[in-house]
């Protein structure tokens, strides 16, 4: 059943039980941009423990905030009650919250483009903050005060800035002001793994590059990255100039660090975990350091590689990924006759590639004490010195890669 139908019928559910119920925050926006979303959350004037009562499958991820999810059909939905947040203890968090009505829970919303309500039933617009009107002017405001709405929530200057990226809209100037003021205030207030999190959000849409840009221009993203203090705007403009014609679905850390052109695999490293990123995005940072490193090699370096340093290189995961990255930042003239290049090359040694990637060499150390030779450290020698062999002279047969070994005996 179509996520709206099965939202739908919890607002009907709880309105049949005598309670407020709309739709709320993000989907309101984009339903009135037109741009389809199932993501829907729901406000409701409903106690939590009604709420429990009304829907056989609950979760309690936020009771103490009055949140909850409602599962329909497998669905979750995030269901809240109207409130009012009671002071901010630590620069994210209020100490708690009192039942409010629905204009009082719109007011305490971060920016008026996610300040509106819908009924779903009547569909009727509850619109207490002029959010209809700041998405006609494509506007990013501040609810109230945005000194105060900063005040509360220190990581919603960086939402501004991946709202303004999101939908090519402008952050209105009291708004703007506000940010520049409180942009030393981010850190530590603001945990690193939700910073992650607003810079791979940002990266999933459009123009990811304007919005790096516009939070070095807010003092936000030197307040993070201090290597970036004293960059210009334009310096930084001109590193990630390249994101916009990098593959769609590009990880994030690997966009990111376009602002790092000059990292050491160990400075990379930190990086990443100072970040908190994912075993696999730190992976993709590693392999894209180890790329670098390989295809800015001057010319002549490059074409005296041995096919086993190629081999090695695709068979890493994220080769291809490299690959095209490195192509987009090529001019248009150069890019296809690179790739090609790459493409022909790989389909020379697959082979090998497939069997470095699966870790199963042609010679294996079980072929080598078959031939009679004892283990120790020349074990590990030979089979070092089998795989370069198997490889450069593109040698399938195990006998004959023992043979250019100086070792007689049979594999089988």
């Amino acid at each position: 059943m179509p996520t709206r139908i099965l939202a739908t019928q919890i607002v009907k559910r709880l309105q049949e039980a005598g309670f407020i119920a709309y739709f709320a925050g993000g989907w309101v926006r984009d339903f009135l941009m037109q741009h389809p979303s199932d993501d829907i959350d729901i406000a409701t004037n409903a106690p939590i423990a009604t709420i429990q009562k009304l829907f056989p499958k609950t979760i309690p991820v936020g009771i103490t905030f009055g949140i909850l999810i409602v599962v329909e059909e497998g669905h979750p939905f995030e269901v809240a009650t109207f409130r009012k947040d009671r002071h901010y203890i630590d620069g994210r968090r209020p100490e708690g919250y009192d039942p409010a009505t629905p204009q009082e829970d719109a007011l305490r919303r971060d920016f008026t483009i996610n300040g509106m309500f819908y009924d779903p039933l009547t569909n009727q617009l509850y619109d207490y903050v002029d959010g209809q009107s700041d998405l006609k002017k494509g506007l990013i405001r501040a609810i109230g005060d945005p000194h105060a709405r900063f005040g509360e929530d220190r990581l919603r200057m960086m939402r501004a800035v991946r709202y303004a990226t999101r939908f090519n809209f402008q952050i209105d100037p009291p708004t703007r002001s506000a940010i520049l003021a409180h942009a030393e205030d981010l850190l530590p207030a603001v945990a690193m793994e939700r910073i992650w999190q607003e810079f791979k959000k940002m990266s999933h849409f459009a123009h990811f590059d304007q919005g790096l840009v516009e939070l070095h221009r807010l003092h936000l993203l030197p307040r993070i990255f201090s290597r970036l203090k004293g960059l210009s705007e334009e310096e930084i403009a001109k590193r990630v100039a390249p994101l916009e014609h990098f593959p769609r679905g590009t990880p994030a850390i690997a966009e990111l660090l376009q602002l790092f052109p000059d990292l050491s695999l160990d400075e990379t490293l930190s990086l990443c975990e100072f970040l908190k990123v994912s075993k696999e995005e730190r992976v993709v940072a590693e392999d894209l350091h180890a790329a670098h490193a390989l295809l800015h090699m001057p010319t002549s370096w490059l074409t005296a590689l041995e096919p086993i340093e190629w081999a090695r290189f695709y068979a890493k995961k994220n080769s291809a990924l490299c690959l095209t990255i490195f192509a987009a930042q090529l001019p248009p003239s150069q890019k296809e006759t690179w790739l090609s290049a790459h493409e022909e090359r790989q389909s020379g040694l697959h082979q090998h590639i497939e069997r470095i990637r699966t870790r199963q060499p042609l010679i294996q150390a079980g072929d080598l004490l078959k031939a009679g030779l004892s283990p120790g450290p020349r074990i590990g020698q030979l089979l070092n010195e089998a795989e370069k062999l198997s490889v450069n002279e593109n040698i399938t047969d195990k006998n004959q890669v023992l043979l250019r070994l100086g070792i007689t005996g049979k594999a089988n």
